[in-house]
């Protein structure tokens, strides 16, 4: 009797608790777009304000989404993360705010992604890494890619429109259009050059072959 009354009000709180627009936590983001559902229950969550979710976007449960060092804090960007319209991101992922962090609309991510645009500097090495000054560079996902489970996206990422990135790959540099990348660092191992379809190897990371580029340095 206990064990089915548990479960049955877990599934009530999951149902009931999950958060979507005209409710007073939807109410705090900058934007917060028609069809939109905040699942519950939630990661931590701050710097509402900051954050724009666009329309019929599904943010899974335990994803943590932040703008900022702590709550309440006045942040130079607005805004700071923009999730565009028909994106989903996956149960227990972090996208972790300080700049700009732009995700295009139809994106998709597994579980347990993390993105940031914030690194600690190391320029000193007798100091401790913590304490130092730490870095903003811009990260853009572009409309229509694929984030796999695990995957890290680090400041200064630029991923084109329909890129594939494979689980467990981390992520820094730009790269261009309908391009699967992998591993770590992750670099470019499959991508589609108009007239000649798909090429793999060192054709597919060439950017004379019709791309903007490969991943920039090593994470």
């Amino acid at each position: 009797m206990l064990h089915a009354a548990v479960h049955a009000g877990w599934d009530w709180m999951v149902r009931h608790g999950a958060t979507g627009p005209g409710d007073r936590l939807a109410d705090r983001f900058g934007a917060f777009g028609r069809g939109s559902c905040l699942a519950f229950p939630t990661g931590a969550i701050f710097g509402e304000r900051w954050i724009h979710i666009g329309h019929d976007t599904l943010i899974g449960p335990y994803v943590s989404l932040s703008a900022g060092m702590v709550p309440d804090q006045a942040m130079v960007t607005d805004p700071v993360v923009r999730i565009g319209d028909r994106s989903m991101i996956g149960r227990g992922s972090h996208i972790v705010g300080h700049f700009s962090i732009d995700i295009g609309s139809d994106v998709q991510t597994g579980p347990y992604v993390y993105v940031t645009d914030q690194n600690h500097g190391y320029e000193n090495p007798d100091e401790v890494v913590h304490v130092q000054w730490p870095h903003d560079v811009p990260v853009r996902i572009g409309d229509g890619s694929w984030l796999g489970t695990g995957v890290v996206i680090l400041p200064g990422t630029e991923l084109g429109r329909n890129v594939v990135v494979a689980a467990g790959a981390v992520v820094r540099g730009v790269f261009p259009d309908h391009c699967v990348i992998a591993g770590v660092p992750a670099k470019i191992v499959r991508r589609y050059v108009p007239g000649s379809g798909w090429v793999t190897g060192p054709a597919a990371a060439d950017p004379e072959a019709g791309g903007r580029g490969a991943s920039g340095p090593p994470a």
